[in-house]
């Protein structure tokens, strides 16, 4: 059984710390939060959730990032509404983790160029090379000849404005959520 945390102070540092791990561990049940956008396709009244992968977590800004291609779904919903919920459980903790964030989406510029670079010889790069954008039909499954270049690259950062965290215990769920005006208990 793990060790519980006595205090919010306790439990807000062990959340960025796990937040960072989650980036290097690809184990970690944080490493592919749900991302919770409000649809526009028409349907505005249901919202859209999809699965991304965390790359980077930069504490003192309260920001997480991670990639997408700038045609998706996904980008345009963004774009329109940048409200979003990243929801991520650890099985490993019994920690459920709710991040409410504003996001920006960038297609070019240095900070856009340099992840490109880090990312380019890596089996990822495939998913932005595709000369179709995601969700785009097919007539039958096939290979599609992928594009030379980055156009379709984008990285989304998502600037942290409250954590919503909840433990599951034998002894006693407990919830608390921290913002930047301070942190608090809530009922679970």
């Amino acid at each position: 059984m793990q060790l519980r945390l006595p205090t919010l102070e306790a439990i807000q540092a062990a959340v960025w710390i796990e937040l960072s791990r989650a980036v290097r561990d690809k184990s970690h049940g944080w490493r592919t939060p749900m991302l919770a956008t409000v649809g526009t396709d028409g349907d505005g009244e249901f919202g859209d959730a999809r699965t991304v992968v965390l790359r980077e977590v930069d504490e003192p800004a309260r920001s997480l990032v991670f990639f997408t291609d700038s045609r998706s779904p996904k980008a345009v919903q963004i774009t329109a509404q940048p409200r979003a919920t990243l929801a991520m459980w650890s099985p490993s903790l019994s920690w459920q983790l709710r991040c409410r964030c504003l996001l920006s989406i960038d297609h070019e510029g240095l900070a856009v160029s340099s992840r490109w670079q880090r990312l380019r010889l890596t089996p990822a790069a495939q998913d932005y090379l595709s000369p179709l954008a995601p969700g785009a039909e097919l007539p039958e499954p096939h290979r599609v000849t992928p594009m030379s270049s980055r156009e379709c690259f984008a990285v989304v950062t998502a600037q942290v404005q409250s954590l919503d965290w909840l433990e599951l215990h034998a002894e006693g769920h407990r919830r608390a959520r921290f913002e930047p005006q301070g942190a608090r208990w809530l009922q679970p």
